[in-house]
């Protein structure tokens, strides 16, 4: 039965479902949690392009032979502050999660952890494996490429991925600093939202193969794994608006993770043999944690960073405008009030769900869908 319309699910019901469909195909129960909990993180803070509305995706690939559900992590290289791990094209959420464990674990003993990955798949929001540090009283950040879907300024042909930057740290409040944002204006799931919702997708964020800006929301997604549409850097086409940099902090991203693992990069990570056979996309990622004791003590550093986020909240407003924001505000207010409504789940997505769920014979979680 379909209901028209979004429902609110209770926050742990879900969570239990997606794990159980981890596990049903093929994946640890402990690995399967770490997705699920990485798939709900996302829906907790408002970044519904990358929650479970993404389950069928991970369910296709992991059915196809795309991503291994089984995770082999295997330290190729290791140092006191540095590692080298090959993900074997394992799940990218518990190879991320690993990853910046050691990484915590060598800067918590030496000041500094910085771990590289090759071989992974998609691994959910950098921001999560960030926050992972800044829980543990560090700095983090989380880098990943992806597959080709940006185009270089002045190009029209997709070849950077949408490669984030996520950094978060501990401050004096009740949540971290938390900025977690992809190099280009926006991302296919985004664009995957407004095609469920049947909206057209805002003029400068696409352009295609004649660098012409394109709004058509239906034809953009059948046109990108065609190559026929790629999105734009931060600061959007050319130079004048600052394109520039979001395509040099994109390339930047692909050079710490790609570089530093000897991984994967650009065409090499599009998921398809030249005849379309689909192949994994052997990602590659990169984390780092500092230890924020190494340098001043804990404490210190909280009060610190408390005070610089009041007072950029503070400054003058412009016309209009209620209040400012820092980055992971919004976010935490958003988890706060899901974790009591529920997370919304789209019509389009309850017939995914509701699909999965007959497809795996799972049953008892009280859905009203």
């Amino acid at each position: 039965m379909n209901s028209g319309k979004t429902v609110l699910v209770p926050v742990e019901a879900l969570r239990t479902f997606v794990r159980e469909v981890f596990v049903g195909v093929g994946t640890e129960p402990k690995n399967a949690q770490i997705c699920a909990d990485v798939l709900i993180a996302s829906d907790l803070r408002g970044i519904e392009s990358h929650g479970v509305s993404r389950l069928k995706m991970y369910y296709d690939w992991i059915k196809k032979g795309i991503i291994s559900p089984a995770v082999r992590f295997e330290v190729v290289r290791d140092g006191p502050t540095t590692a080298v791990v090959d993900a074997h094209t394992s799940l990218g959420h518990p190879i991320a999660h690993r990853a910046m464990n050691l990484a915590i674990a060598k800067a918590r003993q030496y000041g500094l952890g910085a771990v590289a990955v090759r071989n992974s798949s998609h691994y959910g929001i950098a921001g999560y494996y960030a926050r992972m540090a800044a829980e543990e009283g560090m700095i983090g950040f989380s880098f990943t490429n992806a597959r080709p879907s940006v185009a270089p300024t002045f190009g029209a042909e997709p070849m950077l991925g949408t490669n984030p930057i996520a950094f978060a740290c501990p401050t004096d409040e009740d949540f971290p600093f938390l900025f977690d944002a992809a190099t280009s204006i926006t991302q296919r799931g985004k664009i995957e939202v407004l095609a469920r919702e049947k909206k057209p997708t805002p003029q400068g964020w696409v352009v295609d193969r004649n660098g012409q800006l394109s709004t058509d929301t239906q034809e953009i997604l059948r046109g990108i794994p065609k190559e026929l549409f790629a999105l734009l850097p931060i600061g959007g086409a050319g130079e004048e608006m600052g394109g520039h940099k979001g395509y040099g902090l994109a390339t930047m991203v692909e050079i710490l993770c790609a570089g530093l693992s000897s991984g994967a990069f650009l065409w090499a990570l599009s998921g398809m043999e030249k005849d379309g056979t689909p192949r994994p996309h052997r990602l590659a990622h990169f984390f780092l944690a500092l230890s924020v004791e190494h340098f001043v003590p804990l404490e210190e550093f909280r009060l610190t960073l408390g005070g610089l986020l009041r007072e950029l909240r503070n400054a003058a407003k412009s016309p209009g405008e209620e209040r400012i924001y820092t980055a992971g505000e919004k976010g935490h207010a958003r988890e706060q009030r899901i974790r009591g409504e529920g997370v919304p789940v789209s019509p389009s997505l309850q017939a995914e769900i509701r699909s999965i769920r007959a497809e795996l014979g799972l049953t008892g979680h009280g859905f009203p869908f």
